[in-house]
């Protein structure tokens, strides 16, 4: 028999907010936190903005000799599961730690560290460069080192595809609770790869906005958009069995009722025009889920701000929900923190539950220019008060990934 898997912690560090309710708070208040790049020399560079966690200081989380052992990618999803673990009242006592598992995901993970010490050995040799080197750089340490931190001793894996990779980590720890395999799994993504390398890259594909205002910069579904800003943080939530998050006495934010992931099979870095792949996503998750697209309130689109992506995922989403789509509300928070590429979905996840359990739907903010092939209810500019049942999130990635997860308001 299969379980029904709910979420009772929620944790996060984003460019609006330290933590999960400062994050919400920021999409409530229509914060921007996209602002100019500080962290390096933008003077060669065409872009200038991203959304930066402001005033960061590491040994206010971490002692120095682990805060020089974490890559930053590592720093954020750690303070974002410590939230989270603290959130759900997770502890030895009442849970098994033989049974909790990490499933937590970055896209590129510790570009940053890579730079450096590609640097150090450029400059000053090979016998300089660090021994933390690659336990810094590769994309599993954010799951190992949060695993470390508390001694969770179930499946511990973290999934890399691309900007789908943290929505992908969720949707499988679901379906691992869901078949009984875990009682309890810590689920999300991290990103930090604001560095002179990782905006290089991007700037050089043409996948970045060059806008000098940060109001006018990551406008998702606006006809003016001309490329998606990069963010850093981490959203987590912890994933656990109904029965035992009620025989421990949790408090339950809401209950995650389907998973759909595809391919496009397409093209290294675009989208199919035609949207097929996102909108099987979709409608595998519905499908999961039992429910029919009509019962879908709102959806967190991927909404990246470029003008390939916007476009594409409307397509995919009428392709999914047909006549209900003329009536779901759909918003991209990427105006707020831009684009976390794959933490996004860990971020936009714990989004969700807070708009459930608020009644609020996010706004698309910055947004100006109508564009006739973006001609959903975009939710512009102003938050709205409303009674949410059932949201989707979606994130689509480099390669072709698509992954879509549903959340429902608990009910017994």
């Amino acid at each position: 028999m299969e379980k029904r898997v709910v979420i009772t912690g929620l944790g996060a560090i984003t460019p609006i907010g330290k933590d999960a309710n400062e994050t919400w708070k920021g999409i409530e208040n229509k914060e921007c936190g996209i602002d100019k790049i500080t962290l390096f020399d933008t003077d060669n560079f065409k872009t200038k903005l991203a959304g930066e966690i402001k005033e960061y200081d590491p040994l206010e989380y971490f002692e120095q000799k682990q805060a020089k052992r974490f890559d930053k990618s590592s720093q954020f999803a750690v303070i974002a599961a410590r939230e989270a673990v603290k959130n759900s009242g997770i502890t030895e006592e009442n849970t098994n730690y033989e049974r909790v598992g990490v499933f937590v995901s970055s896209g590129i993970a510790g570009l940053k560290t890579i730079q450096e010490q590609c640097e150090t050995n450029y400059v000053k040799g090979n016998n300089r460069v660090s021994p933390m080197f690659i336990p810094m750089a590769i994309a599993n340490m954010p799951a190992g080192n949060i695993a470390i931190e508390f001694g969770f001793k179930g499946e511990s894996i973290s999934i890399v595809t691309a900007c789908a990779s943290s929505t992908h980590a969720i949707g499988e720890a679901y379906k691992t609770i869901k078949q009984g395999y875990e009682d309890v799994i810590i689920a999300g993504g991290t990103e930090a790869s604001i560095c002179s390398i990782g905006i290089a890259g991007f700037e050089n594909m043409k996948a970045l906005c060059t806008s000098e205002y940060k109001n006018r910069a990551s406008i998702p579904f606006d006809k003016e958009r001309s490329g998606f800003v990069m963010g850093e943080g981490a959203g987590i939530v912890v994933l656990e069995e109904l029965e035992h998050a009620k025989k421990r006495g949790a408090k339950i934010y809401a209950e995650l009722i389907g998973f759909g992931s595809t391919t496009d099979a397409y093209h290294i870095t675009s989208p199919n025009p035609n949207g097929e792949g996102g909108a099987k996503a979709m409608i595998r998750a519905i499908e999961d889920a039992g429910i029919k697209p009509e019962d879908i309130d709102y959806i967190n689109a991927h909404g990246t701000s470029t003008h390939l992506n916007d476009s594409t995922e409307t397509l995919a989403i009428k392709t999914a929900l047909g006549e209900a789509s003329k009536k779901v509300k759909v918003s991209s928070t990427k105006g707020n923190i831009g684009h976390l590429l794959g933490a996004a979905g860990g971020v936009e996840a714990v989004i969700c539950v807070k708009a459930i359990e608020n009644g609020i739907v996010p706004p698309t903010i910055n947004y100006k220019e109508k564009d006739e092939e973006c001609d959903l209810d975009i939710v512009p500019n102003e938050p709205r008060k409303e009674k949410l049942n059932i949201v989707m999130s979606n994130s689509l990635g480099f390669g072709g990934h698509n992954a879509s997860i549903i959340i429902k308001n608990y009910k017994e």
